[in-house]
């Protein structure tokens, strides 16, 4: 493995690292970032990609004839790097750009990539994912949301269920059942629905953290044009996973660690335990090298994961252990960080009396969001035991 990189990519470094130093996201101070209103927050990440799209960062992977930069893998990763070393905020269509477009690319007809590719990058169409319903969650293929022949549309009906970003989408890609006969992974269609459409209710629920960017979705007699169906009808299990393949691949745990442990250093300056600032403990230091040695193995994981891509290998065990171990380790920080603080740990977001503005305890609210997003943990175990370790089901 080589960890030494060309000069063509610290070029790009080099081009990237510059432009961002001269173009900071507008409104946005990443101390006080989980502070501020969700809206104000989503406003600062939509404005991000605006900006960021004018310059030609966003989306770098896409090939160039979608807007994108045509990335090496070794670009998209030190992109991944730069963008966390900045602390950025993130974009508005997320799933747009890991998930919808690169499926679309793959499985869309001309049409389709004509009328929606574009619009991702831009912002121009936000997009949001149905799949999860309320009794399918982990057996996605046990979905019961139905689209039935209706001529030249499909009609709708059905509820999905832990739908990020509906509120603020104008499309979704559906899962659907269209043949209620077939067996469950053979009469699923994958649908594009336009979420203003007549018939689409979206309700937000709100999290123990405050926040709502969930949703409930439902679709009641929602007519969605033949025209926006992906792959062959019936057939949509293996575009679903081709979309699923994607999310995966683009869940990197570890560019959310560093920063993360950069925080906890900084907070635990500000902490006693046992009468000393809790930096010079030794129980404490320890744990926080523990933290580092760990996100340091995620990291050359990452890169063991890297090589076999740059080798032209397909992808491995490598996203799902990293996956599984970097939620789990994501966790543990937090609640770390919640011990040391002892009481101020009660402390909501925002308040003054808490430490760091409140965000470990927001942190730790929402943390048990990355052990089931892109698949649960209970899930990872059973890819690694089985298709790795090769144990038995049994």
């Amino acid at each position: 493995m080589d960890f030494d990189y060309s000069p063509q990519e610290e070029t790009f470094r080099q081009e990237l690292r510059s432009w961002l130093e001269a173009n900071p996201a507008d409104n946005y101070d990443p101390a006080t970032f989980e502070i501020i209103d969700q809206e104000e927050r989503f406003q600062i990440k939509f404005d991000w990609q605006k900006k960021l799209h004018g310059a030609g960062w966003v989306g770098i992977h896409w090939p160039q004839e979608y807007g994108g930069r045509g990335a090496t893998i070794m670009e998209q990763t030190i992109y991944q790097q730069e963008m966390a070393r900045v602390h950025a905020p993130g974009l508005a269509n997320p799933l747009g750009i890991s998930l919808v477009g690169p499926t679309l690319m793959h499985w869309g007809t001309e049409e389709q990539k004509e009328r929606f590719v574009p619009k991702i990058l831009s912002a121009d169409e936000l997009w949001c994912q149905g799949y999860s319903e309320p009794g399918s969650g982990s057996d996605l293929a046990s979905l019961q949301t139905r689209a039935v022949d209706a001529g030249d549309d499909f009609v709708v009906n059905g509820q999905k269920v832990w739908t990020s970003f509906a509120h603020k989408a104008d499309y979704c890609i559906l899962v659907a059942r269209t043949d209620p006969d077939a067996p469950k992974h053979k009469g699923l269609s994958y649908l594009l629905v336009d979420m203003h459409s007549p018939g689409v209710t979206v309700r937000p629920l709100v999290q123990i953290s405050g926040d709502a960017e969930f949703n409930e979705v439902f679709f009641e007699d929602v007519r969605v044009p033949k025209a926006n169906l992906v792959g062959e009808r019936n057939n949509g299990w293996q575009v679903a996973i081709t979309t699923l393949m994607f999310e995966r691949a683009n869940f990197g745990m570890v560019y959310n660690l560093e920063p993360m442990l950069d925080r906890l250093k900084a907070c635990i300056k500000d902490l006693e335990v046992n009468g000393q600032p809790a930096a010079d403990d030794p129980d404490v230091r320890q744990q926080v090298a523990a933290f580092h040695v760990e996100i340091q193995a995620l990291k050359f994981n990452g890169y063991r994961q890297l090589t076999q891509q740059l080798r032209g290998n397909p992808p491995g065990p490598e996203g799902s252990i990293s996956k599984l171990a970097g939620s789990e380790l994501y966790i543990r920080m937090v609640h770390f960080a919640m011990e040391l603080l002892g009481p101020y740990s009660q402390c909501a977001l925002g308040e003054d009396q808490g430490i760091d503005n409140g965000f470990w305890a927001r942190r730790a609210l929402g943390s048990r969001l990355y052990t089931i997003a892109g698949g649960t943990s209970e899930i990872m175990r059973n890819i690694v035991g089985e298709r790795v370790l090769r144990l038995s089901k049994g």
